[in-house]
């Protein structure tokens, strides 16, 4: 596995301005009352939403602090710690929280240790569980903290707070340190949690979607029209989700943002046997050469309507077309 896929640690931050005080404040109220941008969160009385280490506990405490403990360029940092869904899905899901808390608390305090602050950073996070947006494996658990660390920071050698800085630089790069640390800290977590064939288990994983994917290789079972009238060949099939479940869907090229185009999968269904998705993806996809009209409407339809009836034989939806197929499963 490629270790920069582990966990995500990514820093930004605010300048000590009127106008980025302002979003700053509206990013905390952002941060505490809602999981992502379309779902909010359910406040539970007596139960705190930010994990106070220093900058404070709730929106108007921390704004305060990082305003208190600005630097003359910095108003505050803004750290998330984003570990991989695919590994979290491999941790017991009443586990999870307790993972990612820990996995952030550690990532921080051992990054200011590691540059030499034995005093440490003062720090408050906030604990979001929203789920994945990913096209291939949408609503897979997405645990992450997002963490603020003020703009100074005290130091035993200089008697005061000096400015908290990430120099990027051939001398030093406290980003590259900080994404070695969140590594390391990654595999020992997950050596505790999940155990220490995990990086095994996830190459299996990744083997299984490899072989899933060569059904491309073959000829299209069909292809979709799109708005410019382009042919767009597609491949009915499967892809695994994790260990315990599978997607039937199909593969089709896909132009990304630099204009490269890469083939991937889209779900149409999913938490399906593994052997049960390959079979249904393959059987209703290779009987579409019969209908040449909308071809991956009703690949999808017939799929939906499978799966709703039990997997029963089924003839598939009509699209004012040819004689139907039969699907036997």
């Amino acid at each position: 596995m490629n270790r920069k896929q582990l966990c995500v640690a990514n820093l930004r931050y605010k300048r000590p301005s009127a106008d980025e005080a302002k979003r700053m404040r509206n990013l905390l109220g952002y941060l505490t009352y809602r999981d992502s941008r379309d779902q909010g969160v359910k406040m539970v009385a007596g139960v705190e939403r930010w994990t106070d280490h220093g900058m404070g506990g709730s929106v108007s405490e921390i704004a305060r602090r990082c305003d208190d403990l600005r630097s003359q360029h910095v108003l505050a940092f803004s750290l998330v710690i984003n570990p991989n869904p695919q590994l979290v899905a491999m941790i017991p899901a009443e586990q999870r929280e307790r993972f990612v808390r820990e996995l952030t608390e550690r990532t921080v305090d051992d990054f200011f240790e590691a540059r030499g602050l034995d005093t440490g950073c003062e720090y408050s996070y906030v604990l979001h569980h929203r789920y994945s947006e990913d096209p291939q494996t949408p609503g897979m658990h997405n645990p992450h903290c997002h963490v603020v660390l003020p703009g100074t920071v005290w130091t035993e050698e200089a008697g005061e707070r000096i400015a908290l800085y990430f120099s990027r630089n051939k001398k030093v790069n406290h980003i590259e340190m900080l994404h070695a640390v969140t590594e390391q800290n990654m595999v020992y977590m997950l050596d505790r949690y999940v155990g220490l064939d995990w990086e095994q288990r996830f190459d299996t994983l990744e083997a299984v979607r490899a072989q899933q994917l060569e059904v491309t290789e073959g000829v299209p079972h069909g292809y979709h029209i799109n708005e410019d009238g382009r042919q767009i060949p597609f491949w009915g099939g499967a892809r695994q989700v994790d260990e315990d479940s599978c997607a039937v869907g199909y593969y089709m090229p896909f132009e990304d943002e630099d204009g490269s185009v890469t083939i991937a999968f889209r779900p149409v269904a999913a938490g399906l046997d593994r052997e049960y998705a390959q079979k249904l993806g393959s059987e209703v996809g290779q009987g579409l050469h019969e209908y040449p009209e909308n071809q991956l409407v009703l690949y999808q339809e017939t799929v939906k309507i499978l799966l709703e009836n039990e997997h029963d034989d089924i003839e598939p939806p009509q699209r004012n077309l040819s004689p139907s197929f039969d699907i036997d499963l």
